[in-house]
């Protein structure tokens, strides 16, 4: 057997361990089942629920579809292979070859997907960028996180609400609480969990000396059923306050922004993105539950793991990604490895190379990686 039937063997290997791992027959099953639901003439009935149901089949298709189109095309280039090489046909062989290499790159995205099936992968999220010590510097470097995240979101297809805006005094932002929703929008954000170091020259220090700064990035699960969690009103203190940004004449002039402190915890939400204090109010419940209900599950979800550490010191020691500005450009991260040196274009919102290196790590058993050679200073 050739070594080109051999790459293609070993794919559909991939594969096939894919489609088992996944339980595909079940996922063809429940598409099959969805498609024709959605075909009922009273499907849009219950908006929630049909948009809920879409969005399921949009997830299980973003498997079902790549897998039958690499099953397909392993199937016929394997097909044209052995024709090639019975007639020698050298442009077939090489046009085999090239496909190879594609379906390589297939299966390695293919595999991506084993990380995605957690249990609130799924869900919309409520994204959290807070600074750290330092002032203007801090509230500048989550101010660039903030914008940031917004253009790899708007990028990659989610849809965006900012739910609570703090400005700074100078620059940046004191808090920026962001609603994202889309498909495994917390799949794919749980990547970002954790503190983010900026090294650069300081554009507010007259000396222009080397800086330091740093903001942590909070990410929680949109739950829907948080029946399970109750909450004492005696445990919360409840503030409200005048909308800051933008919002209509009635928001600005009433108390309607709402921020809720869970005393046992310490857990602060707030929100100011609707114009009635109730509606806020409740927002802001559910973001508290899920954040408790996240709290709860932390010793069995490895990868909310640094968040115990976050509710502490946001600086040194917590760090999950450097980004270096001056003197040389870098970004690092210290939980993957994974690096580059097109540290403006990943501030510009390329995230994704870093956030499949993480989903890779994740598939890996996440190797320690942090005591593998040292940041820059």
């Amino acid at each position: 057997m050739s070594e080109l039937s051999e790459r293609l063997k070993h794919v559909e290997g991939r594969l096939t361990t894919f489609a088992k791992t996944v339980s595909l027959p079940q996922k063809l099953l429940e598409a099959a089942k969805l498609e024709a639901r959605m075909s009922e003439a009273d499907f849009w009935t219950d908006q929630l629920r049909a948009q809920r149901q879409v969005a399921e089949l949009k997830t299980l298709k973003a498997v079902v579809d790549p897998y039958q189109t690499l099953f397909q095309g392993l199937k016929d280039a394997a097909e044209l292979l052995e024709m090639a090489e019975g007639e020698n046909d050298q442009d077939s062989i090489a046009s085999v070859s090239a496909d190879a290499d594609r379906f390589v790159a297939q299966i390695d995205a293919l595999e991506l997907r084993l990380a995605l099936g957690g249990r609130y992968d799924n869900s919309d999220v409520f994204l959290t960028i807070k600074p750290g010590a330092g002032g203007v510097e801090a509230m500048d470097w989550a101010g660039m996180l903030f914008r940031m995240y917004s253009n790899y979101l708007t990028r990659a297809g989610y849809t965006i609400e900012v739910v609570d805006m703090l400005p700074g005094e100078e620059a940046g932002v004191k808090t920026c609480v962001m609603a994202v929703r889309g498909s495994n929008a917390y799949g794919f954000l749980k990547a970002e969990m954790g503190t983010h170091r900026l090294v650069r020259m300081s554009p507010f220090n007259a000396d222009g000396k080397r800086q330091t700064s740093f903001a942590a990035v909070e990410v929680t699960p949109e739950i829907d059923d948080v029946g399970e969690v109750v909450i004492d009103d005696k445990d919360l203190k409840v503030d409200t306050y005048r909308a800051s940004g933008a919002g209509g004449q009635h928001v600005n002039k009433t108390d309607s922004a709402v921020r809720i402190t869970h005393m046992p915890t310490g857990i602060v939400v707030s929100c100011q993105t609707d114009r009635s204090q109730m509606q806020n109010r409740s927002r802001c419940m559910k973001m508290l539950s899920a954040k408790i209900l996240q709290m709860r599950e932390v010793e069995r979800l490895d990868e909310l793991k640094d968040l115990k550490g976050e509710r502490g010191t946001i600086g040194w020691g917590h760090q999950i990604r450097s980004y270096f500005l001056q003197p040389t450009q870098m970004v690092k991260d210290l939980r993957t490895g994974y690096q580059t040196s097109q540290a403006y274009t990943v501030l510009d919102g390329e995230l994704q190379p870093f956030i499949d290196a993480y989903l890779r790590w994740v598939i890996a058993g996440r190797p320690d990686r942090r005591q593998q050679g040292k940041d820059e200073e």
